[in-house]
């Protein structure tokens, strides 16, 4: 891919406040890609789209987003529309897949159990792990790059998503190790992170991960971020 079609800049966000960020129970009766925003979760979202709107400077922006209804949502409630010709639908980005619908007290439990287990390979039952979650970042990452080379290919990308397969981008985009990525904590709802391209024309991010857990990143992890 030539240098000079990469993007300026490629923002991730978070989805918005979702009707399951207030009550896990709802994953008993609701399947996790129906569940809806909260009414505080768009009103974040409007919040964080005039926030990129500045950062795109009101310029084309090329949307890859997740098909769950509340990264939809929070894509609606940007208000970036004026600026987003025809946002594609990309089911490589959802959300780790858990279960169908969930019993709530097995989920705990086998949260327990992925502490002990590690957080990236442990698969929950009839569900993915993150490593699954990674793979198909992966390939999506190919798609992507492949984009870049199109004519009209805008200098703004922006993926609207889920805080794992946020961070699972990220891992795969900087080459970080499992033992780093398992340190850092989700951002938080419709929570943005962005690349920005460097006059090597290799990306940084804006600000780096919280961690939850102790660990030194290495001199190449903390290169990333600016």
């Amino acid at each position: 891919m030539g240098l000079s079609h990469r993007p300026l800049r490629i923002a991730l966000i978070r989805h918005a406040e979702s009707e399951a960020n207030r009550d896990k129970t709802i994953y008993e009766r609701v399947p996790d890609h129906a569940v809806p925003l909260t009414p505080t979760g768009h009103e974040q979202a409007a919040k964080s789209g005039k926030y990129l709107r500045e950062l795109f400077e009101n310029q084309p922006v090329r949307v890859y987003v997740s098909p769950y209804l509340r990264t939809l949502q929070t894509l609606d409630s940007l208000g970036l529309n004026d600026l987003i010709d025809g946002p594609r639908e990309e089911p490589r980005l959802r959300e780790q897949d858990w279960a169908n619908l969930q019993d709530t007290e097995d989920i705990e439990r086998q949260k327990q159990l992925r502490n002990s287990f590690g957080h990236f390979f442990y698969r929950f039952t009839h569900g993915e792990s993150g490593a699954d979650v990674y793979d198909r970042v992966s390939t999506f990452l190919e798609t992507m790059h492949r984009d870049f080379e199109q004519p009209d290919a805008p200098q703004n990308v922006l993926l609207v998503s889920h805080g794992l397969t946020m961070r699972l981008f990220c891992m795969r985009w900087f080459h970080w190790s499992v033992r780093f990525s398992e340190t850092l904590r989700n951002p938080a709802n419709a929570e943005t992170r962005v690349l920005l391209r460097q006059p090597d024309f290799r990306y940084k991010l804006d600000r780096p991960f919280e961690q939850w857990t102790q660990y030194e990143p290495t001199e190449r992890e903390r290169s990333a971020w600016l």
